[in-house]
């Protein structure tokens, strides 16, 4: 496998196996064949115990002493819990971010803001938001929120909404309520803002896991 520099090895496993889950190659209850992805991945078995022990923490695959590691259960309501989570924990750092609304904070904000504004690819927007939210993170965020922040990204991955063509028009309208009370001062709006644009994230990653056949229909797809 190429190397990519900036990229740990356990991170293109634990990608490799969430694109598994969320491709339907691997299903509730299936074991995780590590020879395979030694063989897929050219890695060694370090980074893929390493990626294990990740996933098994964010709650993706569970251990069984001597039988390997196998897929948790993984269905829409785990979907919807992922993005509840990851909305709830960026209400909390965005929340006080508008408690604190330092000047420095709100400059690279109102850059940021400024991007994801005139970049309607979703690539160039999805990479904006991601500034955005690092921004937060960064200064409002401590050690532990960050890697509960990062852990709950698990079922939320950048080669999805890369490839989303609407990101920007279903996206952009929760950063600019988000930005204006954290500017304004109001904790409430901005963690708001946060929880209700992961709830429209896993109705989108919903629709899409259905049209796949990953997971069975279940009417998202004409909700809202």
């Amino acid at each position: 496998m190429p190397k990519k520099y900036g990229f740990k090895e356990k991170d293109f496993v634990v990608a490799h196996v969430i694109n598994q889950i969320l491709s339907g190659r691997l299903r509730s209850g299936d074991r995780v064949d590590r020879n395979r992805i030694v063989a897929e991945l050219g890695l060694s078995r370090v980074p893929i115990q390493e990626a294990v022990v990740q996933l098994e923490h964010d709650g993706i695959l569970s251990t069984r002493y001597h039988r390997g590691a196998y897929v948790e259960r993984f269905d829409a309501d785990v979907v919807r819990e992922h993005h509840e989570v990851y909305g709830v924990l960026s209400g909390i750092a965005s929340a006080r971010a508008a408690a604190d609304p330092r000047p420095e904070v709100l400059h690279r904000l109102e850059e940021h803001m400024a991007a994801m504004r005139e970049h309607r690819d979703s690539q160039h927007f999805h990479d904006d938001c991601l500034n955005f939210r690092a921004v937060v993170s960064e200064n409002y965020a401590g050690p532990r929120l960050q890697a509960l922040i990062r852990s709950s990204l698990s079922f939320i991955p950048r080669a999805f909404w890369v490839a989303y063509l609407n990101t920007h028009d279903e996206m952009l309208p929760f950063y600019e309520t988000e930005f204006a009370a954290i500017r304004a001062g109001d904790p409430d709006t901005a963690s708001r803002a946060c929880v209700e644009r992961s709830a429209v994230m896993a109705r989108v990653m919903l629709i899409e896991l259905e049209r796949r056949g990953v997971l069975p229909a279940s009417g998202a797809l004409n909700s809202e």
